[in-house]
């Protein structure tokens, strides 16, 4: 009976993973609210490798989220799941708006990820993640300030800055008409500064 229930599970994710590769990172909120999740507008979600482990009627994502690659919402109910929070009933995972879910986090129920924070690669969400701040670790815990993480990020894109990039009055490295030669510029010098390291 074990192994038919397990083979039983394998063919339901094998064709979830079928149906979500339809999708693109732009347009997996379509597929999510086809199957019964509340999620925002303008999110990013890395189709092929979400891993819905709780029943979609309890997620709710804002807007402006992005949830990279091997990210899996969990309801505590999965035999193969240990660590903190293995034993928690279902309950709602809410996920507000403008927030960064890293690769391979793992989310678990009654949590609620509050505005514009950010969810370190690997960790564990086992409680609520306050606004404005970067969570990581197993269970995740407080890392600081979104504001203190934001200026250490210009501070190092000052720093490695290459010479050369134009982005217009009004623009942003990513809405700038000159975003493809920019990347060609910050990788040539990227790549350039990695090879002095090695030498």
């Amino acid at each position: 009976m074990r192994l038919v229930q397990q083979f039983l599970g394998l063919c339901r994710k094998a064709i979830r993973s079928w149906k979500q590769s339809r999708y693109t990172p732009q347009t997996m909120a379509v597929y999510l609210r086809k199957q019964g999740a509340a999620v925002g507008n303008n999110c990013f979600i890395v189709p092929t490798d979400l891993d819905l482990e709780i029943d979609p009627k309890l997620l709710r994502i804002g807007d402006h989220v992005a949830i990279a690659a091997g990210v899996k919402f969990v309801n505590g109910q999965g035999a193969h799941l240990s660590g903190p929070g293995a034993s928690v009933s279902c309950g709602q995972i809410v996920i507000e708006a403008n927030c960064f879910i890293g690769i391979r986090s793992i989310i678990y129920p009654n949590v609620r990820i509050g505005p514009n924070a950010v969810v370190g690669a690997g960790s564990v969400v086992v409680s609520d993640v306050p606004p404005n701040s970067v969570v990581i670790g197993v269970p995740a815990r407080p890392f600081g300030s979104l504001e203190k993480y934001r200026d250490k990020c210009l501070q190092n894109w000052s720093e490695q800055r290459p010479t050369g990039v134009t982005i217009e009055s009004g623009a942003t490295w990513w809405s700038s008409v000159h975003f493809a030669e920019n990347r060609e510029l910050l990788k040539r010098h990227l790549l350039r500064k990695f090879q002095k390291q090695l030498s």
